[in-house]
């Protein structure tokens, strides 16, 4: 009789295991698929050279965009947006560096300094359109700037050009398949 109850243990126990090793390499496959952004050369929550700084009020930068890749796009995505938002800027009220979309559904990434063709310019923190780096105060901790794409099912051209961030956000409600972000951060 213990024989029988020791073996029923030890079958339940290898059926426990198996689910167990099984379950953990579903979530494992399930996370590398994911929806990612990444800077190239740079760690999440890693620094910003500063060519990516802004070139005005003595930031001392090129203005330079850093390049993103992303992966593992949903299926479904008719286009792509992009911003590049300063949580820390404006004594913590924000400010936006970049907003970008319209960004065809072929790309994987933007190269430094790049905007694709065919994607259409939102309005960044001077009120005009394009990439404008960072320029924190001297002295200040290194900001964050959050950089975020939003996989959208919305065709390059649904949106019409010169949206601010909260504007873009408000007409990509209910048309978000995924959204990855990195941080990146600077200081001077």
């Amino acid at each position: 009789m213990i024989r029988s109850d020791t073996t029923g243990v030890a079958r339940r126990l290898l059926f426990v295991s198996v689910c167990a090793v099984l379950t953990f390499a579903a979530v494992s496959a399930r996370a590398a698929d994911a929806f990612a952004l990444s800077s190239p050369g740079v760690a999440d929550g890693g620094t910003l050279d500063s060519s990516h700084a802004a070139s005005a009020n003595n930031c001392g930068g090129g203005n330079v965009s850093p390049a993103l890749q992303w992966r593992n796009a949903p299926a479904g995505t008719k286009s792509y947006a992009i911003t590049i938002f300063d949580p820390d800027g404006a004594k913590g009220l924000g400010l936006v560096h970049w907003v970008l979309y319209g960004v065809a559904p072929s790309a994987t990434g933007l190269g430094a300094g790049a905007t694709p063709a065919g994607s259409v310019a939102g309005t960044n923190r001077t009120g005009g359109p394009g990439y404008y780096g960072p320029c924190p105060p001297v002295g200040d901790v290194p900001h964050h700037y959050v950089a975020q794409v939003y996989a959208l099912d919305l065709p390059p051209d649904a949106l019409p050009a010169g949206l601010t961030r909260d504007a873009l956000q408000a007409a990509m409600k209910d048309h978000v398949l995924a959204a990855a972000s990195t941080v990146l951060r600077y200081g001077r």
